[in-house]
């Protein structure tokens, strides 16, 4: 896998992570199925396209309710921090 630095706009941003965070699903993984879908030769895209998620499978997930600038670091500090007094 390999890092690659985009110049987006803060505002693009910070829309395109209350979208992940909705749709649970991380920054990366939504850049990389967007290049993936208009790079690869139509073929593959026929084969990605017949695998599809139930929506049995799309209940099992999670929904992230956290709001994207939520510091998980301070949280759990703050939580030893009660938890050891």
């Amino acid at each position: 896998m390999s890092k690659l630095t985009l110049n987006i706009s803060d505002e693009t941003i910070a829309r395109a992570k209350v979208y992940a965070s909705e749709n649970n699903r991380s920054l990366s993984a939504i850049i990389q199925s967007y290049l993936d879908k208009i790079t690869l030769d139509k073929d593959t895209k026929d084969d990605l396209e017949e695998i599809k998620i139930s929506s049995f499978v799309k209940s099992l997930s999670l929904k992230n309710t956290l709001p994207a600038d939520y510091d998980y670091k301070k949280a759990l500090g703050d939580y030893y921090s009660e938890k050891y007094k």
